[in-house]
């Protein structure tokens, strides 16, 4: 039994699709979180705490907190933070706010032909045809959602303004992982996740030292309340999500963990249904399915 469970924990398999239930479990909390939490503070708030359990766990493990690096090297692992965790998951926290869990997850299928992308640009990798193909089913995919279902003006606005800002999310947090690639490959990855933590705290730190109104916002974060969802969502989401995720990098192949992990999104459309109760139109069910049949083709081909 006891060899069951060592062989369990240490199969990549299982920690990477651990890491896609747990992100997808944070995320229905994030959103729960942001009916009363500005998306700027929970994300500084999320970020925070993320720091502080990668430190102690970096301490714990006895790994270097500063690395002998060329400066350079800092600032490209800050900047990747900025632009990933600082402004992109604010964006991500306010797409899901107008968007809900559900069709979030639909967007959340455009994160790995914007990696492509940049990657045939900026990388000089290539794009396959299947590839291609996959693209243009999550751009369906993504028309469908904005145009799918008949609801008033008002209500059209705000959820065009939730998938372009979704997509900006995406996009970014894409551009923010490709910067940092051929460096990636060759530096510890705790101490990578850490400094680009770092990165999205200094970003938030600084919107906040000029931001008008950031009493009024930051105020909801020190209700005892508040703390009911997202000490777990970043517990789970910035924490643990990152262990398994790694582990799962670790201990099987990377292409066969990156796939895995891309099942996070059928747990977040799950998951929304089932404790969000939000409701699921046909439309969605479609754009859902053609985002998935996308991304498989993005993915495997």
């Amino acid at each position: 039994m006891n060899s069951f469970f060592h062989q369990l924990f240490f199969s990549g398999e299982f920690l990477a699709l651990l890491s896609a239930i747990l992100w997808a479990e944070a995320i229905i909390l994030f959103r729960l979180s942001g009916k009363t939490i500005h998306p700027l503070s929970l994300n500084l708030t999320k970020n925070t705490i993320s720091l502080l359990f990668v430190g102690l766990t970096m301490a714990f493990l006895g790994k270097e907190l500063f690395l002998a690096v060329p400066w350079p090297t800092y600032g490209l692992f800050l900047l990747s933070g900025i632009i990933g965790l600082g402004l992109s998951d604010t964006l991500l926290f306010v797409s899901l706010n107008r968007l809900g869990a559900t069709r979030l997850a639909i967007i959340n299928c455009s994160y790995s032909p914007f990696i492509i992308i940049l990657s045939v640009i900026f990388l000089g990798e290539r794009l396959s045809l299947l590839q291609g193909a996959g693209v243009i089913l999550i751009l369906i995919s993504v028309w469908i959602l904005s145009s799918g279902e008949k609801i008033k003006p008002s209500s059209r606005q705000n959820v065009f303004w939730g998938i372009l800002i979704g997509l900006t999310a995406m996009m970014s947090q894409a551009v923010s992982i490709v910067m940092i690639k051929p460096a990636l490959n060759q530096l510890p990855l705790l101490w990578s996740t850490q400094l680009r933590t770092a990165g999205g705290i200094i970003f938030l730190g600084l919107v906040f030292l000029f931001h008008p109104q950031r009493n009024n916002i930051l105020k909801p974060v020190f209700r005892p309340s508040s703390w009911k969802y997202i000490l777990p969502a970043s517990f789970l989401g910035s924490y643990l999500a990152i262990i398994a995720w790694l582990g799962g990098m670790k201990y099987t192949l990377v292409s066969v963990a990156a796939v895995i992990n891309q099942t996070s999104i059928i747990f977040i459309f799950i998951f929304g249904i089932i404790f969000l109760k939000e409701k699921v139109k046909g439309a969605y069910l479609v754009a859902f399915f053609i985002g998935l049949i996308g991304l498989g083709l993005v993915t495997f081909f």
